[in-house]
């Protein structure tokens, strides 16, 4: 599978997913350790992709949704953003609603 093909469907297939330098337990820089607490504060379960762990992943990620920068984080299968777009949300109350919603909608399908 290719590449790209396979990024989206990590994405199409999780309800919330953030694609991260290390895991939300270990994060590798302090970007994603924002942004991974903030999703983790929404107590609402999401998946991660190291992408230090898979090369590919860290290649050809910036490609998918022509963002450049990790994190990247995918809500019901779009591209919220990064780490600023994120802590955004968290702080207005958004990014729990949105969590909840994409996974009650992945529940009912």
């Amino acid at each position: 599978m290719d590449v790209l093909e396979r990024i989206g469907e990590q994405v199409r297939s999780n309800p919330v997913v953030i694609y991260m330098k290390g895991t939300p337990q270990f994060p590798q820089c302090g970007f994603s350790m924002r942004a991974a607490q903030a999703l983790q504060q929404c107590e609402v379960p999401f998946a991660y992709v190291n992408v230090l762990q898979d090369p590919e992943i860290f290649e050809h990620l910036p490609r998918f949704a022509d963002w450049p920068t990790f994190p990247q984080i995918y809500i019901d299968g779009e591209l919220v953003g990064g780490c600023d777009i994120t802590l955004e949300l968290h702080a207005s109350g958004e990014l729990k609603t949105m969590m909840e919603q994409a996974v009650a909608k992945a529940d009912d399908a």
